[in-house]
């Protein structure tokens, strides 16, 4: 059998629906996803008596208010971009020269010049740059909430924080209210998540068809990233796609190697795809031309085992206790090797909750409830520790009323299922 004739004879995915029109188009209606979203933050503040919100990561900004921009570049350059959210008004600091972007957001009230409190920006004048920062911040949350403000902040760098809390207001950490409030998906979010997946979906596609023998791993991760990019996507957050035996142990980035014949191709999408949102699935593929070693497909069978297990025990009002005592136990010579979760939250990334094993729930675990509209990711990596391969699988869902709905639709590898 020839690569081509083997390329012929893969898994058919004429089945999946694959979206690329405008959001109108498809009932996407992003008026109310922002609005929406904001209402969650507002109530959130609420449920924990926060006066005001000082946003800095730029997922939890285009969350709150849609507005995106240079999203890696400010999530390393704090704060240089901001959103001030209290109960009566959203005010968002824009990078400087880029404050034409955050108009025409019904969720944005008004649109200031940022000032970047960071060494890179301010040099030996950091801390008066910090300072002042801080002082115009706490005046303005003063003059919008008044005196004696409780004040949630995120991903600020030290100095920032502590001119902030010098200022006379009570500092608290922004992350609960934040995460919690993306945590339940809307039905016009659900359309935005499902555009996304198809969206990568494809891609995957593509790149699954570009594998053969000889072709470098990174060669291949490009693939996905061109196609992610022509389908309105944002970016790959990480670069999760290695071969033979660097499948094992997992967490390998993309590099040079060169796919070799007979290997296992293991990929985590990790893709920031349309309208900011998430699509995380893992598929494992197999190089040829020949069919997969027995060894090989045993291990994509367990993988198999473990994801199918665990998305039939998930419905909602389940704890996480209880999700964690029920999931599938990982076989002892696979534990070493474990992913580190069995399930995680997904939105505009991955989120709260983090769902662990059983093993691990002593050490790592916490309680809470699965909650309908909540989106997961089910996960499995299966491999010996000093094993020559392992798979990697994960599928996404929605959590509903009575159950749950697989999002993900991408095919699984019959030759290596059978």
């Amino acid at each position: 059998m020839t690569t081509l004739d083997w390329h012929a004879d893969r898994a058919d995915l004429s089945g999946l629906t694959l979206l690329d029109q405008a959001p109108e188009s498809l009932g996407i209606d992003l008026k109310a996803v922002r609005q929406y979203r904001l209402g969650r933050v507002r109530a959130e503040m609420d449920k924990n008596n926060i006066h005001a919100l000082i946003i800095s990561d730029p997922v939890n900004i285009r969350y709150t208010c849609g507005a995106r921009n240079m999203q890696i570049f400010c999530a390393r350059n704090t704060p240089s971009r901001y959103l001030l959210v209290t109960p009566q008004k959203t005010i968002l600091f824009e990078f400087t020269g880029c404050e034409h972007l955050g108009q025409g957001f019904e969720t944005i009230d008004e649109v200031r010049p940022s000032t970047t409190a960071s060494f890179v920006a301010a040099g030996l004048d950091i801390k008066l740059r910090e300072h002042r920062w801080a002082q115009e911040m706490s005046a303005l949350i003063t003059e919008l909430v008044g005196p004696d403000a409780r004040v949630g902040i995120e991903r600020m760098n030290a100095g920032t924080a502590i001119a902030l809390s010098k200022q006379g207001l009570d500092i608290v950490d922004a992350q609960q209210p934040l995460e919690l409030a993306r945590s339940i998906k809307s039905d016009a979010e659900l359309k935005c998540i499902i555009a996304s997946l198809r969206m990568t979906e494809r891609a995957v596609g593509r790149l699954r068809d570009a594998i053969q023998p000889g072709i470098t791993e990174n060669e291949l991760w490009a693939v996905l990233h061109q196609a992610v990019i022509a389908g309105n996507g944002d970016y790959c957050e990480t670069r999760l796609l290695s071969s033979g035996s660097r499948t094992n142990p997992w967490f390998q980035e993309t590099a040079t190697k060169r796919i070799g014949e007979n290997e296992l191709i293991a990929l985590d999408t990790d893709v920031v795809g349309c309208h900011g949102y998430y699509a995380d699935f893992s598929r494992t593929f197999h190089s040829g031309p020949n069919k997969p070693s027995e060894q090989q497909r045993t291990l994509y069978k367990v993988a198999y085992e473990q994801v199918q297990n665990n998305l039939d025990i998930i419905r909602p009002g389940m704890t996480f206790k209880e999700y964690s005592d029920k999931a599938w136990n990982i076989p002892e010579k696979y534990y070493a090797n474990r992913y580190y979760l069995s399930s995680h939250g997904v939105g505009m990334t991955g989120e709260y909750p983090y769902l662990y094993h059983h093993a691990d729930y002593a050490e790592a675990g916490y309680d809470g409830v699965i909650l309908p509209g909540m989106t997961l990711c089910v996960e499995s990596y299966i491999g010996e520790q000093g094993g020559a391969e392992g798979v990697k699988l994960e599928e996404q869902i929605l959590v509903t009323e009575t159950g749950i709905e697989i999002l993900s639709q991408f095919p699984f590898e019959e030759t290596l299922l059978n």
